[in-house]
């Protein structure tokens, strides 16, 4: 019988995860994942009252997809972040927005060193923290009337019938991507979200806003968003995406894709 894998062990296997998991799609990930609405942007701003001289830590922000949307206001933000592809891509991406720090590292391993901030915000990243170290250290990062800023994009999805249509490729070379969630499972999903921040008992005053969003892709574009959310061997991709391309030639040149985002604001308990 194969032994327990040691605490430790599993967190330093965590970390390193968080380090290179997006590493093979990072240059796509900036351009294949959609956007998050300007509304929950600008919601955000307007929940958490942010002046335009305040300070906004944000976890895990990858290439800079939502950190370029508040950089725009001027807000000085660091941003932390354990893989080096997407730490480089950030400051690229970042360059115009002197008031962007881009820090190569992970959130349990960073020592805010007495900095206190306006506004947490997590951008799709949330998930990757531990629930016993995300809440609470969220809340040490804020000062004593700071909010916490989450964004969510739920998986896009094509028409159940086209994903019915291409379930078979998924099963035969992507087992992990056959699911369908619908608007009706990303909702519960993102109320469970809620009931977390809620539970943790580190926030109030909650507010939760969705919006329905539809995007079109081509067949190039919707694939390149696929090796975004699952991690493929090369082989195994090839094979997939070729399969796949037949399929949905059958539909037409583009893809249409649906999901539900959403913001989730709350204030820290004093």
């Amino acid at each position: 019988m194969q032994d327990a894998e040691h605490p430790a062990q599993a967190a330093d296997r965590d970390v390193e995860q968080k380090r290179t998991w997006y590493s093979p799609v990072a240059e796509i990930y900036y351009n294949a994942r959609p956007a998050y609405p300007q509304e929950h942007i600008s919601r955000a701003i307007a929940l958490t009252q942010l002046s335009p001289d305040a300070s906004i830590l944000e976890v895990g922000c990858g290439p800079g997809n939502a950190t370029i949307a508040f950089a725009e206001f001027g807000f000085a933000m660091t941003c932390l972040e354990p893989n080096p592809d997407f730490c480089r891509l950030a400051q690229r991406n970042c360059a115009p927005y002197p008031n962007v720090k881009i820090c190569h590292n992970t959130f349990e391993e960073w020592d805010k060193q007495g900095h206190q901030f306006d506004a947490v915000l997590f951008a799709n990243a949330f998930h990757w923290i531990p629930p016993e170290i995300r809440y609470a250290k969220a809340a040490e990062a804020l000062r004593d009337d700071g909010y916490l800023i989450l964004l969510w994009n739920l998986t896009p999805e094509p028409r159940y019938a086209v994903y019915q249509a291409l379930e078979e490729v998924y099963q035969a070379y992507a087992p992990s991507l056959v699911r369908y969630e619908g608007a009706e499972t990303q909702a519960e999903i993102l109320t469970g979200f809620a009931q977390d921040i809620l539970d943790s008992g580190c926030f109030r005053d909650l507010v939760t806003e969705q919006i329905a969003c539809e995007v079109t892709y081509t067949i190039d574009d919707f694939l390149n968003l696929l090796s975004t959310l699952r991690r493929l061997e090369p082989q195994t991709k090839n094979l997939l995406f070729a399969e796949l391309r037949q399929k949905l030639h059958k539909f037409g040149d583009t893809v249409q894709l649906s999901f539900l985002s959403a913001v989730h604001v709350a204030q820290k308990i004093i």
